[in-house]
């Protein structure tokens, strides 16, 4: 918690080039891209970081094929350069998988014209991936023998991305970038209220963990809040040319369901794309999408009879999934960009989720609506861009602010593992190598995790059963990372309760070390608020 007490006390402590309202991947991408290049910035959440939309994804990076057929092609031509740049700029992290679409009789179009849509599609993305392939009912059984062909008239395969780990673990990695750049960031602090001084803004926010209130002072404020945009602009009473429109999407995390490393694609009953995608020893499937008028969402008895539904109709499997299936839940909303006029017309489904920054010039204030991880550094380089027009000078202009370290660094981080035998102690269920898998979420901070095993083995070993998370990075979460709640750990810097049941974690000698190595003497008040929100069930 020292992490969090010194990060607090410099929110109040100065005048802010700009304050970041909201840690989700929008509000974290703004604050790592202005804090490198120079500006001082503060950024709050009133929850943890990522701790709503950001870590309710579907895990994929991709340039919206859907989009297509709506004919926003402009927006799949930037989503698909975003995409190619993602990997690139993260090969560890945002990696090409396959997708394997299946196409069943009865569908909207011939099963030509969606594969004729991915060459499109291929081509548009600069045939950055590997190219699309047609494909008969037989050859898609061969390909993956769990797809019920019984009633399929062809399918395609095709190439975009997904995140290897975790969403909110990506969105922290650019909080982390932002911290280490120099800016103040803290999580459970909530925005309360703001005005205009003299040309500052002025706002009053509250520390959720002592509900001690004061002020943060900066000379530009960005609501980033996500599906809460409209409500801090109302508070803030600024007047935006976008709002937000919601829709409801939930996924159920199950046991794997195939060994291959691809996603499954298929067209939902109602219309829209449907997904079986690996998460590491799990299968994650989903999604819906139901309109709703509050971000506040449940997942309800409707959304599980959907997937499950849609999911034994298309899959062969030895026995239909049912709720005893289900490990855990992803229940999210997606925030929707749209202008009052026009767009709120629009097929509901169709609506894309392309972002839009509205400035207020005058007044030194950005509103940032919609968007996705996909997005995520055209969002920040925008961002900067806006602030500089502002008047805020950035001294680093032009400095990189996201990425891995270089190739070097990785091939000397990895020989290093090599050298100690560290991947040897893979477990068998394991997605992939221990060293591979540090590598990634820590970058060159792993180095240090590498020491720490070194003077003790038993830092390898993993913490809770059933989950690829080690002892080692329990350092590394208490020093550098926030966990301010042990949900933090276990559902955001990690995916261990997403591949775990919620019995086996609140079972394992390892929830009641985590809470130790974290909180210290607050350890049993942690866990017993951690178990007590179990117990209650859904809120």
């Amino acid at each position: 918690m020292q992490l969090r007490e010194t990060q607090l006390s410099r929110l109040p402590a100065r005048c802010h080039d700009v304050l970041v309202v909201g840690g989700g991947i929008n509000g974290a991408a703004a604050a790592a891209a202005l804090s490198g290049q120079g500006a001082s910035v503060a950024l709050i959440d009133k929850g943890d970081f990522a701790g709503s939309t950001s870590m309710h994804s579907s895990n994929l990076v991709w340039g919206g094929i859907k989009y297509m057929e709506s004919g926003d092609f402009g927006l799949v031509r930037k989503l698909c350069r975003s995409r190619n740049h993602l990997i690139q700029s993260y090969p560890s992290s945002v990696q090409e998988i396959r997708f394997l679409t299946t196409i069943h009789r009865g569908f909207r179009h011939h099963p030509l014209v969606p594969w004729v849509g991915s060459w499109l599609y291929w081509l548009m993305g600069n045939a950055f991936t590997r190219r699309p392939y047609y494909m008969r009912p037989a050859t898609l059984k061969a390909r993956e023998p769990i797809i019920d062909t019984s009633s399929a008239v062809g399918g395609f395969e095709y190439s975009d991305a997904y995140l290897h780990d975790n969403d909110a673990r990506f969105v922290f990695n650019f909080v982390r970038g932002a911290l280490d750049f120099g800016a103040a960031a803290v999580n459970y602090v909530e925005y309360l209220s703001s005005r205009r001084e003299a040309g500052i803004w002025v706002t009053l926010a509250r520390d959720i963990v002592t509900d001690e209130t004061f002020e943060i002072r900066s000379r530009v404020l960005i609501n980033a809040a996500g599906p809460w945009v409209d409500d801090l602009n109302q508070r803030a009473e600024q007047r935006t040319e976008h709002h937000h429109v919601f829709s409801k999407g939930i996924h159920l995390i199950v046991p794997r369901l195939t060994e291959q490393r691809r996603v499954l694609a298929f067209f939902a009953d109602d219309g829209r794309l449907f997904f079986v995608i690996p998460m590491g020893p799990r299968t994650c499937i989903g999604t819906t999408d139901t309109r709703v008028e509050s971000p506040s969402v449940t997942v309800t008895e409707e959304d599980v009879a959907f997937v499950l539904d849609n999911i034994n109709k298309r899959l062969a499997l030895p026995r239909p999934l049912g709720k005893q299936d289900i490990i855990a839940t992803r229940c999210g909303v997606r925030p929707l960009a749209i202008k009052p006029a026009g767009e709120g017309e629009r097929d509901f489904l169709n609506l894309s989720r392309k972002h839009a920054i509205d400035l207020d010039h005058e007044r030194s204030h950005l509103s940032i609506f919609g968007g996705k991880l996909t997005d995520c550094l055209n969002v920040g380089e925008e961002v900067v861009e806006a602030v500089r027009g502002l008047g805020i000078e950035l001294p680093d202009a032009g400095r990189r602010w996201y990425g891995e370290p270089d190739a070097t660094v990785r091939d000397a981080f990895l020989r290093e593992a090599g050298e100690m035998g560290l991947d040897a102690r893979t477990a068998a269920h394991a997605s992939e190598p221990i060293s591979h898998r540090l590598w990634r979420r820590y970058g060159d901070q792993a180095f240090d995790l590498l020491a720490t095993i070194r003077r003790d083995s038993h830092q390898a070993e993993v913490l809770i059963e059933g989950t690829e998370y080690l002892r080692v990075e329990l350092t590394q979460a208490r020093e550098r990372e926030m966990v301010t709640r042990l949900e933090d750990l276990l559902r955001r810097r990690s995916k261990i309760s997403l591949v775990v049941s919620e019995a086996s974690i609140a079972r394992s000698a390892g929830l009641a070390e985590a809470c130790e190595a974290l909180f210290g003497d607050a350890a049993r008040e942690r866990l017993d608020e951690y178990l007590e929100t179990l117990s209650a069930g859904p809120a």
